[in-house]
């Protein structure tokens, strides 16, 4: 498995590539920018600090997302959960708080390898690739969503999440159900988290009875105002 490691600091890097150099192959880009012109093909997933000398990690990743569905996991030191939600809604597929361990690391790279790997079969596997609901097309085998024509940009999560409840259109999913299915068992998440990405979808479509909250329960799909 590649890795692309962008971390400034050479210790925490050096400890990095040490610590996965028996499993995996590492590619260490110190800035941003080295980041972004470092060719992708053949990267399995990303590691990304934030706090870079040139742009902050969430730059970089909300760029990446624009080219690349490649696996991300943030590194950092921000523990709070505003830099964890803002890292997620840039399309960030998890997110790891400095200090940790590289046995940590390790099993969360190959969980977020997996989870996506599992999702992007599920997907491209789907009997009907396009469902058309009231004006919204969703299109899983190309992952494109056009409103009346227009194509509207989601992140690879915000993308799998409208899949998820547009499979059942009307039908309310638990919170936990959703965090279970579209995240993983052991997500780190508090319900803010599936929030944010409702939220982010709802802006994106522009309007809020796209996704209708069902109090106490969770959430279901729904159609333009």
């Amino acid at each position: 498995m590649h890795v692309l490691l962008v971390e400034d600091d050479p210790s925490v890097a050096a400890g990095v590539i040490d610590g996965l150099g028996i499993s995996f192959s590492v590619t260490h880009a110190q800035t941003g920018a080295a980041a972004l012109v470092t060719s992708l093909d053949g990267v399995d997933i990303i590691l990304l600090d934030l706090g870079l000398p040139d742009m902050d990690g969430t730059d970089v990743c909300r760029e990446i997302r624009k080219t690349s569905q490649t696996p991300i996991i943030v590194v950092s030191a921000r523990g709070d959960e505003i830099d964890r939600v803002l890292s997620l809604e840039m399309g960030a597929d998890d997110y790891v708080v400095k200090p940790f361990g590289i046995r940590e690391l390790v099993a969360r790279i190959r969980a977020v390898v997996r989870r996506t790997s599992a999702s992007a079969t599920e997907i491209e596997s789907h009997a009907d690739p396009v469902r058309v609901l009231h004006g919204l097309t969703i299109d899983t085998r190309t992952q494109r969503v056009e409103l009346s024509g227009d194509e509207i940009h989601l992140t690879p999560k915000e993308f799998e999440l409208v899949v998820y409840l547009s499979d059942d259109p009307g039908a309310v999913y638990r919170r936990q159900d959703i965090l279970h299915d579209v995240w993983d068992t052991n997500w780190y998440g508090t319900s803010k988290t599936l929030d944010a990405h409702i939220a982010a979808i709802r802006k994106k479509l522009g309007s809020a009875t796209w996704i209708e909250s069902v109090r106490g329960v969770g959430f279901r799909f729904g159609g333009p105002s």
